[in-house]
């Protein structure tokens, strides 16, 4: 098996949406392909991934230093048994790379090395989380827990479209949802965390996320705000690489707190463990292999949370589409976001996967099943052309 060719586009995500941080209306995604040397149906067995929503295209960084190093690599390198090994391929892309500085090229080469695992997958003619539970020694899941994450800011704003909105996702069989604060004044953030309990029927059934919006004060006076809604979670308060702050934040506030999308190697994920006070059974790990070097370091991270006592089903990873959902349900993690009505193309699952009770059964399509997902199709049909 060898890879012929490699590409990548960026795919501009659509939607006029805010968090309390970022204005997403400009936001883009590398969308990228695997071509190989081997031919089914008359056409190359390709992988196909992207990196994680909510970010930038790596156009750059992929075809100026990524794209080089792989096709230089010789097939014995990254190939084994007529198959592809996404963690050499991994380590291929991360020559002449220095430790540190993660950053941009995490998630470039995250996007190559989910592409490497569709590849696997479609070569030995799967769904992507059989192959995955297979690599990692476990059973899949059979149906797998998600919540809708929505909740953003939008112009003309106000509690009655956040109903309108949660209700949505209430009818197509979500039980648990997210929504952002930090973006307005407090006393409007309450009111539309009062309307979002008002269709989910309890605090428990609601998460708050501040994307890292606020200082140590400004976290811990929402947070005893907060308290009496006995909130599912309450995520990112502060800077995600602050662990003290995430430590004392935990302190004042006592009930769940989530973080770690913006990790992105297992070295950070160490100190959040070390110094963040996250507690086991109780608190909640957002990484995400999409923006983290890809499964083959984001599988490294659940070890070293299960080595400092903590459960895989406190993992949660950020990014609501259907790469995590196969690797959520091939690693037997806690659940899954999904954005059933934001960021598409990329965001939420093919259609023919539904929502029972908060809980969704998982495709057969061979690979990740990016293709079977209509709002992506044109893309990767462009990306193939």
């Amino acid at each position: 098996m060898k890879i012929t060719e490699v590409r990548e586009i960026a795919v501009r995500m659509s939607g006029n949406i805010a968090n309390a941080v970022v204005d997403f209306s400009r936001h883009d995604v590398s969308l990228v392909a695997l071509i190989s040397n081997v031919i089914r149906d008359g056409k190359p067995v390709t992988g196909i991934a992207f990196n994680s929503i909510g970010r930038f295209a790596q156009t750059g960084i992929i075809r100026d230093r990524l794209i080089p190093r792989i096709l230089e690599a010789s097939p014995e390198e990254y190939g084994v048994d007529g198959t592809i090994s996404p963690s050499a391929l991994a380590k291929i892309m991360l020559r002449n790379e220095k430790p540190g500085g993660h950053g941009d090229r995490a998630s470039a080469i995250a996007a190559l090395e989910l592409a490497a695992w569709d590849l696997k997958a479609k070569l030995a003619g799967e769904p992507a989380y059989r192959t995955i539970a297979q690599s990692f020694g476990r059973t899949p899941s059979e149906r797998v827990s998600v919540y809708a994450a929505g909740g953003y800011y939008y112009p003309g704003d106000g509690p009655a479209r956040l109903q309108e909105e949660l209700q949505n996702y209430r009818d197509k069989g979500f039980t648990k949802f997210k929504i952002k604060v930090g973006g307005v004044p407090a006393r409007d953030d309450i009111a539309r965390l009062e309307a979002a309990i008002g269709v989910a029927g309890s605090g428990s059934n609601i998460s708050v996320d501040a994307n890292g919006r606020f200082d140590e004060a400004s976290a811990i006076d929402l947070g005893n705000t907060l308290k009496p809604f006995g909130l599912r979670w309450y995520e990112e308060a502060g800077d995600p690489l602050d662990f003290d702050l995430n430590r004392r934040v935990i302190e004042a506030y006592q009930g769940p707190v989530a973080t770690g999308e913006n990790l992105f190697s297992v070295l950070d994920v160490q100190n959040l463990l070390r110094h963040g006070g996250m507690r086991p059974g109780i608190d909640v790990f957002q990484m995400d292999a999409g923006l983290s070097y890809g499964l083959t370091e984001y599988s490294r991270m659940i070890e070293l949370m299960e080595a400092h006592g903590m459960d895989r089903t406190m993992a949660y990873p950020h990014g609501g589409h259907m790469l995590n959902l196969h690797i959520v349900a091939g690693l037997n993690l806690g659940g899954c976001e999904a954005y059933p009505a934001v960021f598409e193309p990329f965001g939420g699952y093919s259609s023919d996967l539904t929502i029972d009770d908060g809980e969704i059964g998982l495709p057969e399509t061979p690979g990740f099943g990016l293709e079977a997902k209509s709002e992506l199709a044109p893309w990767i049909e462009k990306l193939l052309s």
